[in-house]
């Protein structure tokens, strides 16, 4: 499966879950996840894409310069028509593209190679990650059941079908 699909299946399944929601629960802090809210891990999944495709027009990355906008954390249905409007713009071929990651008082930082597939792949992974956190969050606050592979890596998917069989 190509991983603009798997993005593409992540995000579907996240919307399906955020509609599950209502918006005090989408933002009620989580004494789980260190009264972060589930609003604030979508917040930061979209974001990191939506850095990932500025940069891919100047071939320069830098996730820790997002743009931050707290409506997506306050209001789900924000984050349901960005996460839909990422679907359409991740689609593009790959390309090289240099991740800047920014150094500490101590040090200038480092400058690595990369491509958008490499870089599109990591999103994922981040994304399926926080999945598992909002899960978290959801057993604590609310009665909705998400699906067993509700934020598990497709490897992991992949490995637990294959010890069954």
């Amino acid at each position: 499966m190509h991983v603009h699909s798997l993005v593409e299946a992540a995000f579907s399944e996240l919307e399906d879950v955020l509609c599950l929601l209502d918006e005090s629960q989408y933002s009620m802090p989580s004494k789980n996840l260190f009264n972060a809210t589930i609003g604030q891990h979508v917040r930061h999944i979209i974001e990191l894409y939506q850095c990932l495709l500025v940069g891919y027009d100047n071939g320069t990355v830098n996730y820790d310069h997002r743009k931050r906008d707290y409506t997506i954390e306050s209001n789900k249905l924000i984050a349901i028509q960005k996460m839909q409007l990422l679907h359409d713009q991740i689609s593009l071929p790959d390309k090289k593209i240099v991740l800047e990651i920014p150094g500490t008082q101590n040090d200038s930082g480092v400058i690595i190679e990369s491509n958008f597939m490499r870089e599109l792949w990591y999103n994922l992974e981040h994304t399926i990650h926080h999945m598992a956190l909002i899960r978290v969050g959801i057993n604590e606050l609310t009665n909705i059941k998400v699906s067993a592979t509700f934020g598990v890596a497709p490897s992991t998917i992949k490995y637990r079908t294959e010890c069954v069989q």
